[in-house]
Formats: structure tokens, sequence, C-alpha cells
């Protein structure tokens, strides 16, 4: 398989996993699936981490891998200047892009996911909206779930979608990579698979 049609592949596999991401981080703005007061959100949801990180900073890595395919292999946009060497080595430049887009959702998942949902708890006798867990001591015991009053099911729903995100994003980086070495073959080898031979004995 040429370069260009593997990092076709690549594009076509990264849009849905972003839209995913962004649908993710849509869902935590409703914790419990029930709507709340802004200030009651969980701080990690504003850092739209699936919205911006693995969402909008992807489809432009994603787009750009999509159209490799479709560059003339003996010059691109109509400049025989420009070949289908640059176009691989430009796409390295935006599968970077879309690595740092993917490690920052990352981050903000992993930090979401260690410190859990913001929800009403029961402390001290006095119920608070606050961050009931820490250093994430809830992952292996379930039973303090209960701790959160309000909304219903906010720990389950903050724990799983943030753990999607945390995945999705995970996957992202490493197609994002596998783009970087692909360029570099693509860039260092050609990629035009026998087209120009094909263009030139055509009358």
């Amino acid at each position: 398989m040429c370069s260009g049609g593997f990092a076709k592949c690549l594009g076509i596999t990264l849009l849905p996993l972003a839209i995913v991401c962004v649908l993710c981080n849509i869902l935590l703005f409703f914790p419990g699936g029930k709507i709340v007061e802004r200030e009651h959100i969980t701080e990690e949801v504003w850092y739209f981490g699936g919205i911006f990180g693995s969402g909008i900073l992807m489809i432009f890595p994603a787009l750009v891998f999509l159209g490799l395919k479709n560059n003339d292999c003996c010059g691109c946009c109509g400049n025989e200047s420009c070949g289908r060497r640059f176009a691989m080595l430009s796409s390295i430049l935006f599968a970077a892009v879309g690595v740092v887009g993917a490690a920052y959702s990352v981050i903000v998942s992993a930090v979401a996911v260690n410190r859990g949902p913001q929800c009403l708890a029961l402390l001290n006798s006095t119920r608070a909206w606050t961050y009931p867990f820490s250093d994430g001591d809830y992952l292996s015991n379930s039973s303090m779930w209960s701790t959160c009053l309000e909304p219903v099911g906010v720990v389950s729903w903050h724990l799983w979608l943030f753990c999607v995100l945390l995945l999705m994003a995970l996957i992202q980086m490493a197609l994002c990579a596998v783009q970087v070495i692909n360029g570099l073959l693509g860039a260092l080898c050609g990629d035009c698979c026998g087209c120009c031979a094909g263009n030139d004995g055509a009358v």
C-alpha cells in the first residue's frame, strides 16, 4: 500500500474517534444525565479536552491525511514544483498537531479520573458541593460512590466518559505517531506507486 493510501486509512479512523470525543465532552456537561448549575460541573470538563484537544485539533490532521491519497504524485495543486514527497513531509507537521491535541486530552482525562467528580456530598454531617474523593481512592472502592448524593449516578457517569476520552485520545496519539513514521518514509522514498510512469507513457 502506498504511504498516501495508508495515511487515508488513518484519516478515516481519526474522524469518528474525534466525533466520539466531542460527544463525550458534551455529555460531561450533564453530570449523571442531569442539568446542573454551571459552578457544579466538574472543573476538568471546562478544559475541553475532548472538544478541543481530541476534537477540533484532530480534525485538521484527519482531513490532511484523507487528502494525501488524492494529491497528484508528480505535482500537487497544479504546481509542478510541489510533489508527493513535500505533501508527505507536511503531513508530519499536522500529525504532530494531532499528537499534541491528543496528549492534552489524555492529561485532562487522567487528572479528572484521578480526582473524581464534583457532587453534592455528605461530609461531617454537612451537605455541600465538593470533590469528595482524592488520589483515585474511589476507583478501587466502589462503596465510596454513595458519598455523592446528587446528581444520581454522577460517579459512574464521570468515570466512564472520561475513561472513554482517555482511551480514544491514546488511540489518536498512536495513529498520529504512526503517520509521523509513514510521512517520513513517504518523504524519503516517494509515494508514486507507478502512476508517474503510467502518465509518461500516455499519449
